[in-house]
Formats: structure tokens, sequence, C-alpha cells
């Protein structure tokens, strides 16, 4: 059994959308298999080839998004604690040492999109906040050294 992931309502309808996508390419790849089979010499044939590899690794990545949801679990907001910086919490703190002032929402590894303001609560900073509350100080290990933050605002959106 794999890892059990969290995500949202809107991050698991995300990921079998994905998964129903890859689903409709597939006979789209295997006719290419076949249209390139009839050209004859398969030893020799790049495109016959190219579609067999591609359909390797569609298939990888159906196989990885059919285990991801197996494993998924949909969290409810009445499940967290509202004091705490947990999953689907959205986190406001303050870089000690710059001042600037910045706001994530804490979300699965799955559902992380840093344009979207959504950070991993695998990643260094989704570590350092989790558990946390308001006005807690806490210093976190990121690839540029450390970061010393204060938690200003926890959120359930």
């Amino acid at each position: 059994m794999g890892k059990i992931s969290y995500f949202s309502k809107e991050g698991l309808q995300k990921l079998k959308k994905e998964l129903e996508d890859l689903l409709k390419e597939k006979p789209k790849i295997a006719q290419r298999i076949a249209d390139a089979r009839e050209l004859g010499d398969l030893s020799e044939n790049s495109e016959y080839h190219a579609a067999r590899e591609a359909l390797a690794l569609l298939e990888m990545k159906i196989y990885q998004l059919q285990e991801t949801l197996a494993n998924a679990r949909v969290l409810k907001d009445d499940d967290l604690d509202p004091d705490l910086a947990l999953i689907l919490s959205t986190v406001t703190f303050v870089n000690l040492d710059t001042g600037k002032e910045s706001t994530y929402t804490l979300v699965s590894s799955g559902e992380a999109d840093i344009r979207e303001k959504k950070i991993s609560i695998e990643s260094p900073i989704g570590k350092g906040l989790l558990g946390k509350r308001v006005g807690d100080e806490v210093e976190i290990q990121v690839p540029a050294g450390k970061m010393r933050i204060k938690i200003t605002k926890i959120t359930r959106e």
C-alpha cells in the first residue's frame, strides 16, 4: 500500500480530471503505434519506437496517478484545529530578517503550486510552519540558509 496523501476536494478533482485526460490519450498513442507498424521494417522505424516510448511513459504516469488516487484522503475543515497551521491552512508570516510579509496555503505535495501561493507541507517552509500558532517564531533551514519568521495570521478558506 502506498503512502496516504491528503487533498482538498478541489485538488482531488483536479487529479481525477488529469487521470481522465491521460486515459483518453492512450487510444491515440496505440493508433500511432499501429500506423507506424504498417510502414514496414520496425527495426529502423523511428515513429514506431517514439510511439512505443510515449505509450510507456503515459502508462507509467497513469499508474502513478491511480496509485495516488487509491491512497488519497479528502480533508474537511472541521477535522482540523483552527488555531494551528495545518494542511489547508493559509498562513501569513513575517520574515524577521527582511521584514517581508508572505502568505501561503499549506497543501499536499500533489497540489503545490507556488504561482498560486500553495506550498507543500513537505517543503522546508511547509514543515517549519506545521503545528505552529499565531505569534510563534520559527527558524527554518531553507536552501539559501536559515530563515527566521513570525506567524501573524492563520485562516482556513
